[in-house]
Order: C-alpha cells, then sequence, then structure tokens
C-alpha cells in the first residue's frame, strides 16, 4: 500500500474527526520515524506523550510478548499478578496508598471526579457535589470531563451538559474563592495546562489552593494524563510542586503506547470507592500492565534526571537559534511550548516543520513539543536542526 491508496481508505472507511496531516508513518526506532516511501522523521511529539520510551524498545517488545503468550486478558473478577506489580510500583514511588486502572485520561479524570463526590456524600449527604476547574484547562471528551474542562472552544455541539462543575481564573486565588461555596467538594486541575498552551502553574498558587483544600475538607485532584509518567523529570509533576494531592491521573505514556490510565488516591480516600461503585472491564489488562511495568523501570533516577536536562538543551537551543517566527519557551521536562510570534499560524507552521521530518505538535496559540524520555541527543541535535532551518 502507498500513501495514496492509505488516504483514500481512510477517507471512504473512517469517520473523518481528525485533522491529519498528509503524512503516514509505518515504523519506528527510538525517537525516528518513517513513513510507507521510507522518508526519515525525527518525534517531537510521542503520539502526544504516549510514545514515553519511544518506538522498537526491547524490553517492552518481549515484556509484551511474553504476557500475550500468558494471559492476555482476565476480568477484575479475579486477581492477576501485573497489574498488582504495577500498583505496587506506582504507590511506591509517588506516595501514594492505592490505584485503580482504567483506559484513557478522560476514564481516569472521570474516576478521580467520582471518588470526590463520593467522599463528599458518604460524609456529608446531599448537595456538596461541585467541583471548581481552571479556566484554559482540559480534562477530557467524555460530557462529564468536557464539562470539567475550562475551554469554552470544546463545548460547542454538545449541550446539554451535566451540573456540578464551575470555572476559576488559573492563578486568582480571589476568582476561586468567588465560585466557591458550600456545594463544593472538590478542585481539578492540571499542573502545566498542556492543550491550553504548556502553562505551568506559580508553585504559591498551588500551594495556597492545596491549604485551602485541606481547611474546608475539599479535594484535590490533580490531572497528570498528560504530565504524569516522567514526563516534567519527575515521576509526576506534583512531586516538584511540594504537595500530595488527594487523587492523582495519569494515562498517555504510562503504557508506553498501550492504552491505559487510572488514578492513585492517597491514605485518606483509598477506601471512598468499594465494590460496585467503579468499575472497568479492561482496567489493569495484564498486556498493557506488562508494558507499564517496562516503562516504569526505564523511567529511574537518573532517566529522569536527564528528561529535565533534555529539557533545558531543547529550551536553550530554541531561544538562542535567534528565529523571528519564535519567541520564548516553557514548560517542564520535556513537556515544553514555544511560543509563535510571527504572522505564520501555529498549526501552518506545524504542517510545514512535519513536512520537512520534524513532527510537533501545537497548543493554544504555541508549538508544543513532546519527544519520547528516552530521545538520544543526536535525534535532538537533529531535531533542532530541521527547526532552524525550516524556519530562517
Amino acid at each position: 500500500m502507498d500513501h495514496k491508496e492509505l488516504v483514500e481508505l481512510d477517507h471512504q472507511y473512517v469517520m473523518q474527526t481528525y485533522g491529519r496531516f498528509d503524512v503516514d508513518i509505518d515504523h519506528g526506532k527510538g525517537a525516528t520515524l518513517y513513513d510507507l516511501a521510507g522518508k526519515e522523521y525525527i518525534d517531537f511529539s510521542s503520539g502526544i506523550g504516549v510514545n514515553s520510551i519511544g518506538y522498537g524498545n526491547e524490553k517492552w517488545v518481549n515484556a509484551i510478548t511474553d504476557q500475550a503468550g500468558k494471559l492476555g486478558h482476565i476480568s477484575n473478577l479475579f486477581y492477576s499478578q501485573p497489574y498488582a506489580r504495577l500498583a505496587e510500583q506506582l504507590c511506591r514511588r509517588s506516595g501514594m496508598a492505592a490505584a485503580f486502572f482504567g483506559n484513557s485520561g478522560a476514564e481516569a479524570n472521570e474516576g478521580m471526579i467520582k471518588l470526590a463526590r463520593k467522599y463528599s456524600f458518604d460524609k456529608y449527604g446531599k448537595g456538596r457535589g461541585t467541583i471548581i476547574t481552571l479556566r484554559n484547562s482540559f480534562h477530557g471528551r467524555t460530557l462529564t470531563t468536557l464539562t470539567a474542562t475550562g475551554q469554552d472552544v470544546f463545548h460547542n455541539y454538545f449541550f446539554p451538559f451535566i451540573d456540578g462543575f464551575r470555572y476559576a481564573v488559573a492563578g486568582d486565588m480571589s476568582s476561586l474563592q468567588e465560585v466557591a461555596g458550600h456545594d463544593v467538594c472538590a478542585v481539578m486541575l492540571e499542573l502545566v495546562q498542556g492543550e491550553g498552551g504548556v502553562l505551568p502553574m506559580d508553585p504559591t498558587y498551588v500551594h495556597d489552593l492545596a491549604v485551602l483544600c485541606a481547611e474546608r475538607d475539599w479535594l484535590l485532584l490533580v490531572d497528570e494524563v498528560q504530565t504524569g509518567v516522567g514526563r516534567t523529570g519527575t515521576l509526576f509533576a506534583f512531586q516538584q510542586y511540594g504537595i500530595i494531592p488527594d487523587a492523582v491521573s495519569f494515562a498517555k505514556g504510562i503504557a508506553g503506547g498501550l492504552p491505559m490510565g487510572g488514578f492513585l488516591a492517597n491514605e485518606r480516600c483509598r477506601d471512598v470507592l468499594g465494590p460496585g461503585t467503579h468499575a472497568a472491564t479492561f482496567g489493569g489488562n495484564p498486556i498493557c500492565a506488562a508494558a507499564a511495568q517496562v516503562v516504569l523501570d526505564t523511567l529511574d533516577e537518573d532517566t529522569l534526571a536527564q528528561v529535565a536536562e533534555k529539557g533545558k538543551y531543547i529550551r536553550a537551543r530554541i531561544e538562542h537559534m535567534g528565529l523571528s517566527s519564535l519567541g520564548a519557551t516553557r514548560g517542564l521536562g520535556l513537556m515544553i511550548g514555544v511560543e509563535v510570534t510571527g504572522e505564520e499560524s501555529n498549526k501552518a507552521m506545524a504542517a510545514r516543520l512535519i513536512r520537512n521530518g520534524l513532527l510537533v505538535l501545537t497548543a493554544g496559540q504555541a508549538l508544543r513539543l513532546l519527544p519520547p524520555l528516552t530521545i538520544s541527543m543526536a535525534e535532538i541535535d537533529k531535531g533542532l536542526a530541521i527547526m532552524k532551518d525550516s524556519l530562517l
């Protein structure tokens, strides 16, 4: 099959819900990808933060293959080793108490929402189920997580939405106080707003928010679907903010390319959801869990330190390119936003870079860079050279 045949097949049989770039990807190794014609691309996107340890990782492939030969799926009515071992690693390395496994980021955030509302119902009864989220946030595409998302652009077409959410201006405690009330049970936020433009939260604001939540017995829910699993240079971004959330969600990079998500709860919330209150048929799937164990083993402390250093290196190189079309950079670790300052839109710029062999993303008005966490320095330099040559 060639590129034209693939595009025709897609257009005939697949719902056209994605604005795809006119590029196909066939295979890859490390952070380098190839299309059907053999053209090479350096990947600064990792499948929107999913392919955390790159492509063709032998340990990851072997773990999946071995587990598939033993047990591909068994319902959560039975015990199996892979999910239990994964839960132990996640809890030990995060300081959290217990894990729930699902399949996606939206499902993980829905689980946290249910956790918060049940915690409040058990303690205070009905009428205390409102969750405050932040303007410019993104929490998923189910109706509930879409309602939680603080961007009107995502809300169109899908009315009516469910009740129980209010929005505060990010970084503004007075705005949060204005929307607070006796009916609030939790605050949910991203520590770096990814889809909103790669915007890190101010540490003082996060600290003050954590204090307020503790004072009012609101649960502090941290959405780490994009920032989690090593993306920012620590296993979870909250570990850089000096807080312990009541629950934290994860997905994207956890299984290195297989669909998996979930959330972790702290000690006081670990038993809120009992038997029959929440479930996921494929949650903790043995193959996905085996893949995730390889991801966590790969992301040891040395590798996480390298993630932070690689992020600093990329940002410094971009800022010193002297390109009139690019401005300041921001982010944490290998979650990087680059301001687009020229007349060309970030989407048009991304399309040009992709045509020239560098896969990038957009977010807000910025370019968004999410390379595999194991990307080599040689691949970084090759990708930055493509960026410079393309935008001169």
